[in-house]
């Protein structure tokens, strides 16, 4: 949003809700009253269509139907037919994305079928992923090069022309970075690492749901993300896992489960891959969870993600521009600005006041070492709402509300 069209007063926010084109989402979406939801980038709440089909799943389907159910109420598709909706938010084929696993399973997959493939043909494979990437990419890296022996490498965040030297052949690096929510130039990287001849997985987990994306256009391939933020699919909902079909058919992915099989009910001996993306899932589909998601992604039949996109930006500056006058420090691009679904701000003592205004029905959530991180979840926000949050949050630090007790006793989820 220009910096000129940012709402100078409430009456300007509420005028901008009369307008807005994403206004009969609100309603999609059951939240309690009198809350401001400020952290759909971490858990989106329940869409009413997600707990109507979980009720219906667990009540009629499981309760009356039980085993019968894999066939006839579709259990046994719910991770192709989540897919599909997926990969229309995010500009893959409807075969390539496949609902499995977790993020962290999936990159493990994924990163390690990667690395088999290139140490067939014995070339030098090292991995990487950037400094201040999400915490569990690093971690499954560590693991996986400690199991394998492979050089794991950790790289600056110079951009991609910096990215792939010292024989790095495989990056995991996130779209939308988790605390700034700087958004990465897919089509650069994907350049940089055609000319290097290596590949890049891509974690969605920040950037499906609130940005729009095209991955087959820009030419990624391989790609992974999760259910529960922006998509709004439950507590701990499953995740989804992106491979071009020509590049799923020249893998093969270690965990080789049942599922993955290509004839899973014949019972073979042998393992013979499914077909495509198809091979990457593993073992039994979460069906419970699998519907939630399901009704969550019906929420986005036929929606416009430039819309979403430019919404969620607009929430963002509105928020920052009035954020930065109670001198607060930005850690995310500013205003005006190409930017995900978040905002994040610094403060000596952020997580005392993200749980003051946690008590006041304003929920965000904490970072180390001191950021305040805020997401705008473009479906159910209203200007009004975060104008409001912002006011709220002025009032506890001018007078120091933050400072109660109570506010810095640290919980384990933050």
């Amino acid at each position: 949003m220009n910096p000129s069209m940012i709402p100078a007063s409430r009456e300007d926010a509420a005028a901008l809700d009369a307008t807005d084109p994403l206004q009969a989402y609100h309603d999609h979406f059951d939240l309690p009253e009198g809350v401001v939801y400020l952290d759909g980038n971490s858990l989106g709440p329940p869409p009413r269509a997600s707990l109507n089909k979980l009720r219906d799943t667990a009540e009629r389907e499981w309760k009356d139907q039980l085993i019968a159910s894999w066939n006839d109420a579709g259990w046994i598709d719910l991770p192709k037919k989540c897919g599909a909706k997926i990969a229309s938010l995010i500009g893959a084929a409807p075969d390539d994305v496949l609902v499995c696993d977790s993020v962290s399973v999936n990159i493990f997959k994924l990163v390690s079928a990667l690395y088999l493939a290139r140490k067939a043909v014995s070339e030098p494979c090292a991995i990487a992923y950037e400094t201040d990437e999400f915490p569990t990419d690093g971690y499954i890296l560590q693991g996986l090069a400690k199991l394998t022996g492979t050089s794991l490498k950790k790289i600056a965040s110079n951009g991609p022309d910096a990215a792939f030297a010292d024989g790095i052949k495989i990056v995991v690096k996130s779209v939308v970075h988790y605390k700034s929510a700087a958004i990465t130039d897919i089509a650069a990287w994907e350049r940089a690492a055609e000319k290097n001849d290596a590949v890049i997985v891509w974690d969605l987990s920040h950037a499906t749901g609130v940005i729009a994306l095209n991955m087959q256009r820009v030419g990624a391939r391989y790609g992974v993300g999760c259910g529960y933020k922006y998509l709004n699919g439950g507590p701990g909902a499953p995740a989804f896992i992106y491979v071009a079909k020509k590049a799923a058919e020249e893998l093969d992915q270690p965990l080789s489960g049942w599922m993955g099989h290509a004839a899973p009910f014949d019972f073979a001996d042998g393992y013979l891959p499914a077909p495509g993306v198809k091979r990457f899932a593993c073992g039994t589909p979460p069906i419970l969870s699998l519907s939630a998601l399901d009704g969550a992604l019906d929420v986005f039949d036929g929606i416009d993600m430039h819309a979403v996109e430019e919404k969620a930006k607009k929430l963002g500056d509105l928020f920052l521009a009035r954020a930065m006058a109670l001198d607060l420090t930005s850690a995310s691009p500013g205003l005006d600005k190409q930017r995900g679904g978040h905002v994040s701000l610094r403060f000596g003592h952020s997580y005392e006041v993200v749980q003051a205004l946690i008590a006041k029905g304003v929920i965000g959530d904490f970072r180390q070492p001191d950021i305040m991180r805020f997401g705008f979840s473009p479906l159910f926000l209203t200007y009004t709402q975060v104008w409001d949050a912002v006011d709220i949050l002025g009032n506890i630090l001018a007078t120091e509300e933050w400072r109660k007790p109570e506010f810095a006793i640290r919980r384990t989820v933050t």
